[in-house]
């Protein structure tokens, strides 16, 4: 079970309806790994190894079908690559499927990562700030793929997930850390810039970001994993065409940004005078030196593409079959990005007492449900928390006395937020982040007797300790991050 602390959430306040919501998060928790789709794809007989998974081949990809590779005959050497959140699971079925074939590597990861890895190198490195030890991990694999002397008989398999870009962080020469550091918390955590545009910045001042990570394996036969839905998308263009022509985040693939464009968003939220002198001066440089990796170059490479994480397999429908199966019918109400978590919180909340007062937009008893990446402005304050601590706790003041509503947000990669000391019980249990919140109408007045103050909690954005003195806040294992899930479930009755 990745919820680990569901004893707590259920006993008390609405018992019943938490124990149901307790029930889709973990089924959309346990949807949200890897390690079946790798096992799945891959199979070893002998020496041959073949990869076959249509449902997770790009569209349009030129290279797809199954393909054969006789690890004795064909093969030198196998090695592993990869950064980003949960991506050591990854890493484990690979090494389960691949035995002595597979000789080494090495893995980026957020602290807390853990997995039983024998022959991989892993660092453990700050999200979604980066730290020294992120700079430490990729200086490893650059160093590790140059000893290698990599040929055309090696064979690499890279994984790429949410979180690398924090983790996958080599500045660019003449660009402090620190420089990069700054940039990203003024971005990202004060601000409020969506991910996206942030990663066309980053990958502008870095030396592996923006595909160029790929060029370190250039001269062998390589398997891209990407933990995501390469059939899906915002921008209109999905599968091989996606990756090749609208890409700024994933890191083993081409990339469409430039510097022009990083200088122009930094511009456009302010912050191009408050960034450090040396961003500015390696971004007014018209050098085509270190350029990011365009498509036609990575094409003309010997790569295999594969997006483990479809989401039809993944958290999203799992959740929602697992409603169904309870008795309460599943509706998707949206799937957003770029939305503040405390709106959507408040949006939630009223969503479910129209529910109860309207019998719309559907009639009780139903389970409704978002998905998508929410984000929180957090200006000046410091406070520790994130973005679905803070849906739920905002959602919680609109629910007040609602008996019948219940409603869980989670961040699928078990940590929601930074993490960090926030309360003495916590920490004496181990407990370095929440991975969100379950509450009900029974929750303010919870609040009230146990004399947490719920409004001052969220104008700190200092959510994690309000929700765990109230035994709402989620403790889970980490792995993949595959977005927010919300379930707003309503129960029959009044």
């Amino acid at each position: 079970m990745r919820i680990r602390n569901r004893q707590e959430l259920t006993s008390h306040g609405n018992m019943p309806g938490r124990k149901l919501v307790c029930d889709i998060l973990e089924a959309g928790l346990e949807a949200g790994d890897p390690y079946n789709a790798v096992k799945k794809l891959l199979r070893l007989e002998g020496s041959k190894l073949t990869i076959n998974g249509p449902e997770y081949e790009p569209i349009n990809a030129p290279r797809s079908g199954p393909v054969v590779y006789d690890l004795d005959k064909d093969i030198d050497r196998v090695f592993f690559f990869g950064a980003g959140k949960g991506i050591l699971r990854v890493a484990k079925a690979l090494q389960e499927v691949l035995g002595t074939y597979l000789l080494g590597g090495c893995a980026v990861v957020k602290y807390g990562d853990e997995e039983e890895l024998h022959k991989i190198e892993i660092f453990h490195g700050g999200h979604p700030v980066p730290d020294e030890n992120c700079v430490k991990g990729c200086l490893r694999l650059v160093e590790m793929a140059e000893e290698l002397k990599l040929t055309g008989r090696d064979l690499v398999f890279t994984a790429i997930g949410n979180g690398v870009g924090s983790l996958l962080t080599l500045p660019s020469d003449g660009i402090p850390l620190d420089a990069v550091k700054e940039m990203v918390s003024l971005m990202q955590i004060e601000k409020g810039a969506p991910t996206a545009q942030l990663s066309i910045v980053r990958n502008q001042v870095d030396k592996l970001k923006g595909g160029r990570i790929t060029r370190l394996f250039k001269n062998t036969k390589m398997v891209h994993l990407l933990a995501l839905d390469c059939n899906y998308g915002n921008t209109g263009m999905v599968g091989y065409d996606g990756l090749m022509k609208a890409n700024v985040w994933i890191h083993t693939m081409p990339d469409v940004g430039s510097k022009e464009m990083a200088a122009g968003i930094l511009k456009k939220w302010d912050a191009w005078e408050r960034v450090d002198e040396s961003i500015r001066k390696y971004l007014s440089t018209a050098s085509p030196d270190n350029d990011v990796l365009r498509h036609p170059e990575f094409e003309a490479m010997d790569c295999r593409i594969y997006g483990i994480m479809p989401d039809k397999l993944g958290p999203l429908p799992a959740a929602m079959k697992c409603a169904e199966e309870l008795g309460y019918p599943a509706h998707l109400i949206n799937r957003g990005h770029e939305l503040e978590a405390s709106v959507m919180g408040r949006y939630f909340g009223l969503l479910g007492r129209c529910v109860v007062n309207e019998g719309q937009p559907f009639p009780a008893p139903c389970a409704l449900f978002f998905t998508g990446e929410m984000l929180v402005t957090v200006g000046k304050n410091g406070g520790v928390g994130g973005r679905d601590q803070e849906c739920a706790l905002s959602a919680a003041v609109l629910i007040k006395n609602q008996k019948q509503i219940v409603i869980g947000c989670v961040d699928t990669d078990g940590t929601d937020g930074p993490g960090g000391y926030f309360d003495d019980d916590a920490a004496a249990q181990g407990v370095k982040a929440l991975s969100g919140g379950i509450v009900d109408g029974y929750t303010m007045g919870e609040a009230e007797t146990a004399a947490v103050n719920v409004d001052a909690a969220l104008k700190a954005h200092a959510t994690s300790q309000a929700l765990w003195k109230l035994k709402s806040g989620i403790w889970a294992t980490q792995n993949i991050s595959v977005q927010d899930l919300v379930v707003v479930l309503v129960m029959s009755g009044k």
